[in-house]
């Protein structure tokens, strides 16, 4: 009866482990398993409502996630807003979980208002971090027309670098 025992506790690991080697394991990033602009839900700096649907059309699209106190955003901000006449055709949404009057002032301090094509807002329901698992800021994803992913800058873009990416596209 042991030997039965033994057969099949031998079969059961056998069949989990040919299962197992059959399904892997998909741990790509979820930008590139799901190459569309995620979901999700912002307060503006206006106190207006705003979704990933409205994204208005542009030639690329560039999702920011920052954090106000952040020194890295900060520069991001500075060399984005000097680089404004050569960054026309991109959508910059700017992202935030932090303190939404923190955002308010991170945004008039760079004066991103006078910008059409820069939106800045809080993302209450944290849709933007979890779907990209932002470990650093400011995070970059880079979308085409289509809003289909182009590429990640988990630490920040210097904008030479953006721009000459784009320019090979």
């Amino acid at each position: 009866m042991n030997w039965k025992r033994g057969l099949l506790i031998c079969t059961l690991l056998l069949t989990f482990g040919l299962v197992n080697a059959q399904s892997p394991i998909d741990n790509r990033p979820n930008y590139e398993k799901n190459p569309a602009i995620p979901a999700f839900k912002l307060v503006l700096t206006d106190s207006s409502l705003f979704t990933h649907t409205m994204i208005p059309a542009a030639d690329y699209t560039c999702i920011v996630y920052f954090s106000p106190d952040c020194g890295h955003c900060q520069y991001e901000a500075e060399q984005m807003i000097r680089n404004m006449d050569s960054l026309k055709n991109i959508q910059f949404v700017w992202v935030s979980y932090r303190d939404f009057n923190d955002i308010k002032a991170f945004a008039r301090k760079y004066q991103f208002d006078l910008y059409p094509n820069i939106i800045t807002g809080r993302d209450p329901e944290y849709a933007v971090p979890s779907f990209y698992q932002v470990k650093f800021t400011p995070f970059v994803a880079l979308y085409n027309k289509q809003k289909q992913f182009l590429k990640v800058w988990d630490k920040g873009v210097e904008i030479p670098e953006l721009l000459q990416f784009i320019h090979k596209k």
